[in-house]
């Protein structure tokens, strides 16, 4: 039997390690369709239900360049990070999330993972957890705008091949309301004067290169009232719910926006008024 320690201080580490929570186990990387990285582990998302390609309307061309692109990694052939960006509601992160299901329903050995940490510094520990594994990884960075140039250096790096650059079965995804990810003030700062440093114009510029090593770049513009009807034509065609244009445009109006989200919401808003459930 082994004596117990007589070290104060060796009894008072065994001590706080009994009382430490065990560390997080993370889930199966080639069991699941998709995750969720918090900075430390893979988490499964429970429920991943992406919509059906053809459900996404007036966004064909953006489209086929994410399902061409995701195909090509799943196949372990050459593939792209990608930045999606453009106006809220108009289909950049359901397009991502309906990629992936397509993909899979094809048989393609991909998975998608969503990054919801704001610390990218944490992302080399998921590159190690995934980077010899027989599987493609999408990994999505949802509405990423960048402050910080920390941030702007720390995906560079992973972009460019540096020290910290993702695997090759991985890509990056990121989506944003802004092309440059950064904010237009800081675009429009005016040059310091002859006294500073370092003038912030040279830091914008730095920053808006950033959008530059994304090889697949792809907009998302507001859709017109057509484009918007057709929309909920879709969803209301898919739920087998009855729909009036103009109700749907004064919902959209009142709304203040036209985009593939209001059509959702005009859809949850007639599925309730008929005392029905959408799965």
């Amino acid at each position: 039997m082994t004596e117990p320690s007589t070290d104060p201080l060796a009894r008072i580490a065994a001590a706080l390690e009994r009382l430490a929570p065990p560390r997080p186990v993370g889930a199966d990387p080639l069991a699941h369709s998709a995750y969720v990285w918090r900075g430390a582990v893979l988490e499964p998302v429970r429920d991943f239900r992406p919509l059906p390609l053809d459900r996404l309307h007036g966004i064909d061309a953006q489209r086929n360049a994410m399902l061409a692109n995701a195909r090509h990694l799943a196949a372990s052939a050459a593939a792209h990070d990608a930045l999606l960006w453009g106006a809220r509601g108009t289909g950049k992160s359901a397009l991502v999330k309906a990629v992936t299901g397509a993909v899979q329903a094809e048989g393609g050995a991909l998975a998608l993972v969503e990054i919801v940490t704001a610390q990218l510094d944490t992302l080399p520990a998921l590159f190690a957890q995934i980077a010899d594994l027989p599987r493609a990884f999408l990994l999505f960075l949802d509405d990423l705008g960048f402050d910080a140039a920390a941030d702007g250096r720390a995906l560079r790096s992973m972009l460019d091949g540096g020290a910290e650059a993702r695997p090759v079965n991985a890509r990056l995804v990121v989506t944003s309301n802004r092309r440059h990810l950064v904010p237009r003030e800081m675009i429009d700062q005016p040059p310091m004067g002859s006294g500073g440093a370092v003038n912030p114009r040279d830091a914008a510029d730095d920053a808006l290169a950033l959008a530059d090593r994304f090889g697949l770049s792809l907009g998302f513009h507001v859709v017109d009232q057509d484009g918007y009807l057709a929309i909920v034509a879709s969803y209301a065609k898919a739920y087998d719910l009855p729909f009036d244009a103009m109700d749907a445009v004064g919902f959209a109006t009142r709304r203040g926006a036209r985009s593939g989200r209001v059509a959702w919401h005009y859809v949850v808003e007639l599925a309730g008024r008929h005392g029905r459930a959408l799965g």
